[in-house]
C-alpha cells in the first residue's frame, strides 16, 4: 500500500491545497491529510472544523484520510507507516524553507519529501491571504471550495 501525507494548517483549505491533495491521491493508494495543531496560534477555524471541511471537500477522491497531528510530522509518519510527505511549492521562497524541512525529516526518520509544483493558477494563494481578503469583504469565491466559502462567510458574519 503506497501511502503519503499532505500536512498543513488548512485554515482554511484552499483550492491550491485541494490541487496538491488531488494530485497526490492519484499517485498514492492512501493520502493522509494531517491538520497541524499549533496551540500557540489562534486559527479562524478550530482544528475540528478544519478536519470536517477537509473531509467533505476531499470525499470525492475516495482514498484521503484526514486527521489532526501535534508534534513532529516524522512521528506522525512513523506511527502510520507513511514513507513520503507531499508538499506543494508555490515559489522559490517556499523551496528554501521546505528543502531544510525535507532534509531534517529525512535525517530524523528516513521519510522522503516529494515536492509538487503548484498549479500556476494558485501560485499566489495562501490561507492567510484568503482570510485577509475575505475579512475586508473581497471576493474569494474562486479561491476556495463553495463549502469553505460558506463557512468563511458565516465565521466572518457575512451573508
Amino acid at each position: 500500500m503506497r501511502r503519503a501525507v499532505c500536512p498543513g494548517s488548512f485554515d482554511p483549505v484552499t483550492n491550491g491545497h485541494l490541487d496538491i491533495i488531488a494530485r497526490a491521491s492519484r499517485l498514492y493508494d492512501v493520502v493522509h491529510v494531517a491538520v497541524m495543531i499549533n496551540k500557540s496560534k489562534q486559527g479562524l477555524f478550530t482544528v475540528d472544523e478544519r478536519i470536517d471541511l477537509l473531509r467533505q471537500v476531499t470525499a470525492e477522491y475516495g482514498n484521503v484520510e484526514v486527521e489532526a497531528f501535534h508534534g513532529l510530522l516524522v512521528d506522525f509518519c512513523k506511527q502510520r507507516d507513511i514513507p513520503a510527505i507531499v508538499k506543494g511549492l508555490r515559489a522559490v521562497s517556499d523551496f528554501d524553507y521546505e528543502l531544510q524541512m525535507a532534509q531534517m525529516n529525512n535525517g530524523l526518520s528516513g521519510v522522503e519529501t516529494l515536492f509538487v509544483p503548484t498549479n500556476p493558477t494558485y501560485s499566489f494563494l495562501s490561507s492567510s491571504l484568503v482570510k485577509e481578503v475575505a475579512a475586508w469583504g473581497g471576493d474569494v469565491s474562486h479561491l476556495v471550495p463553495p463549502l469553505v466559502l460558506e463557512a468563511l462567510n458565516e465565521r466572518l458574519g457575512r451573508d
